[in-house]
């Protein structure tokens, strides 16, 4: 799997087709699986592939908002969580959405409408557009160009996940 700076090294037709991909790559990797297997975590503190799902349908929605906020407002500010702390915070997505008790296939029905929704208004962007940005509170300035890259990689580190965690591997 590629290092976050190996994607940010691609180009960005390329970053943007792996986002359009993604959708059908989670659902090869879940056809198949019954409930059951989709809901088995491989150890107690990873996630079970239906969490994996459900966290990028919501994740989706997070990043897409910040974009549109860049392009809405000029240099907005984030507030960050502190890397130590993201673990911690997205464990606390699962448990109080409920993630094992979702259906998963629901879940990538919804990712992969937010998906189009998030290309679909990446399309309508410019050369520009990619280089407006905001201040995250942690990282510093992040450009529309950077959360793409950041897309692009969390994508393929959750297929990675979905994989290991249905083969009983943390």
């Amino acid at each position: 799997m590629p290092s976050l700076e190996e994607v940010a090294r691609q180009p960005l037709a390329r970053r943007l087709a792996r986002m359009a991909q993604t959708p059908d790559d989670y659902e090869a990797a879940i056809r198949g699986h019954d409930d059951a297997a989709l809901s088995r975590r491989p150890e107690a503190a990873a996630w079970a592939a239906k969490e994996v799902v459900c966290h990028v349908r919501d994740n989706e929605e997070f990043v897409m908002a910040r974009v549109r906020l860049i392009m809405a407002v000029d240099e907005p500010t984030f507030l960050g969580a502190q890397p130590d702390q993201v673990a911690s915070i997205v464990a606390r997505w699962a448990e109080d959405r409920q993630y094992l008790r979702q259906d998963t296939a629901a879940a990538l029905v919804t990712f992969r409408r937010r998906r189009r929704e998030s290309l679909d208004d990446l399309a309508t962007l410019g050369p520009r557009d990619f280089a407006r940005g905001g201040i995250h509170s942690v990282r510093g300035r992040m450009t529309i160009d950077d959360f793409v890259t950041q897309v692009a990689w969390h994508d393929d580190n959750h297929l990675d996940q979905i994989r290991r965690a249905l083969e009983g591997k943390a």
